[in-house]
């Protein structure tokens, strides 16, 4: 991560200026909502309830005053969100910002009385197994730093209503994301271009296109059944007939497609500690063939959208497991504002894709930590809404928890290895953070005196029982009628998909 360049004075300043910030991004019931950050950040162990928050010495207000925060607070997210992407940025080993985007869902089965519930796909207990679970999925844009670490910089969140366009709503965060950055000053004209990294569940051409106006790239994950399509050849003279648009194809499955790569062999000249070693590949203006459906269906001219495909080959896995290739497809810049546009990826940038895709990773360290340490999904929230609030909450514990990094101190267990204080884990940071609080900025006003209401009457039972919610899925009954199941083909060829 970049360390402020004032050393430990200017990372206190960085630290009490966001939390003055943060402060003010809390129009309603901001003091009590604010404390309720710090009762996150000061517990003693993960969080495993939320009115247990309102028994910690830096929350000094009741239970009552918690759940109220919770219900009628108000978050002001787009100053919020300015704070964020303010902070100091971590950067990849060129210097250049690294985005990248997943989804992670709260997971809610029995909250029948919540609205806005979709179900979500989560791994099951067999291999392949996909088990769907009501819930609120959430989309994250977060910033990837270099070197092996479990630390991001969360910078947006957003919950996916029922019958959200994933590639449209993460284009909108990036766009918003993007916009902060440069604001903040921390791209500037002449700089490399932004790469947003993502897996293989997003349809990166599409966001390549919705954000081609920007000085992004887009770095994602294929599956291995795909199909590319080479640049159209040049048109003979004479030859009659419309263009072509689409040169021949480029089949994942079929080495016989291939041809030779337009970049050299590029493996690491030092042995990886996991993966032993790594070999990438590349070919250059490769594009898919879209069709005009789904997400293209409006479009009057389909684009072509060339890349650069990488297929990334490794000695062994970590687990154990046989090592399967991973193709990267990485989208050619259709703008002019950057350092490296309109170039293909020699062997050293090449060389430095997978590694930033390999970096994608470390967002899964942080939605554990968010879950398992922070307590995200520990709440029984019944308003999706409230569930927003206390996500950006989370979202500003662990921002404040990335600011404290430099000034905290190894409180290690017996058990634990000593660790430098570059190597700290959120974790560990969080163990010393209520030592730091009391040199930084506590902008919460004290409590005033109050008497809880009276309630419900006693013996009036309540008669307006609250309303229950279906869970909302992909395709109905009508769409089931009117599109059956096609019967598996018994051709024995692979499956591709272009």
């Amino acid at each position: 991560m970049s360390v402020h360049d004032g050393g430990r004075g200017g990372a206190v300043g960085d630290l009490g200026t966001f939390r003055g910030e943060l402060h003010g991004c809390l129009t309603a019931r901001g003091d009590a909502l604010f404390e309720l950050v710090d009762a996150v950040l000061c517990a003693d162990g993960p969080v495993r309830s939320l009115p247990a928050l309102s028994l910690v010495a830096e929350h000094r207000r009741g239970h009552g005053a918690l759940y109220d925060a919770l219900a009628a607070g108000r978050v002001d997210v787009g100053r919020l969100r300015s704070a964020l992407v303010s902070a100091p940025m971590p950067r990849a080993a060129d210097g250049r910002i690294v985005l990248a985007v997943d989804v992670t869902c709260w997971l809610r089965p029995e909250a029948h009385s919540s609205p806005e519930r979709i179900l979500c796909h989560t791994a099951g207990r067999s291999k392949g197994e996909h088990v769907g679970v009501p819930g609120w999925p959430y989309s994250f844009v977060v910033a990837l730093e270099t070197g092996r670490s479990s630390w991001t910089a969360p910078l947006d969140a957003v919950r996916l209503v029922p019958g959200a366009d994933l590639s449209a709503v993460t284009a909108r965060q990036v766009r918003d994301v993007v916009a902060g950055l440069v604001a903040a000053g921390h791209r500037q004209s002449g700089d490399p271009d932004i790469w947003i990294v993502m897996d293989a569940g997003y349809d990166a051409a599409r966001l390549a296109w919705l954000l081609r106006d920007l000085p992004v790239r887009v770095l994602a994950r294929l599956r291995s059944d795909r199909v590319l399509r080479r640049a159209a050849p040049a048109r003979l003279p004479g030859e009659l007939g419309r263009p072509r648009r689409h040169g021949g194809e480029f089949i994942f499955g079929d080495p016989a497609s291939w041809d030779t790569p337009d970049t050299p062999d590029v493996t690491t000249t030092t042995e990886t500690r996991l993966y032993g070693t790594a070999t990438a590949r590349a070919w250059h203006r490769l594009h898919p063939r879209l069709t005009r459906r789904a997400a293209w269906a409006d479009c009057p001219d389909l684009p072509i959208l060339p890349g650069t495909l990488i297929r990334l080959d490794v000695a062994r896995l970590p687990s154990g497991a046989t090592a399967k290739p991973v193709w990267l497809w990485y989208s050619a810049s259709i703008g002019d504002d950057s350092g490296d546009s309109g170039h293909d990826p020699d062997a050293a940038l090449v060389d430095l894709l997978w590694q930033a895709f390999l970096r994608r990773f470390d967002i899964e360290h942080t939605f554990r930590l968010l879950k398992q340490t922070l307590g995200w999904t520990v709440p029984k929230l019944r308003d999706p809404h409230a569930a927003d609030r206390w996500t950006w909450l989370i979202i500003a514990a662990y921002t404040q928890l990335r600011l404290a990094r430099p000034l905290a101190a190894d409180l290690r267990r017996p058990w634990e290895k000593p660790a430098a204080p570059q190597r700290l884990t959120p974790a560990r940071v969080r163990r010393g953070f209520r030592h730091l609080r009391t040199t930084t900025v506590c902008p919460a006003s004290a409590p005033k005196s109050s008497r809880p209401g009276p309630g419900r009457p006693r013996g009036r039972p309540n008669r307006h029982p609250t309303r229950r919610h279906d869970v909302h899925t992909v395709t109905s009954n009508d769409t089931a009628k009117t599109n059956p199941k096609k019967k598996k083909p018994t051709d024995p060829r692979p499956r591709r998909t272009g």
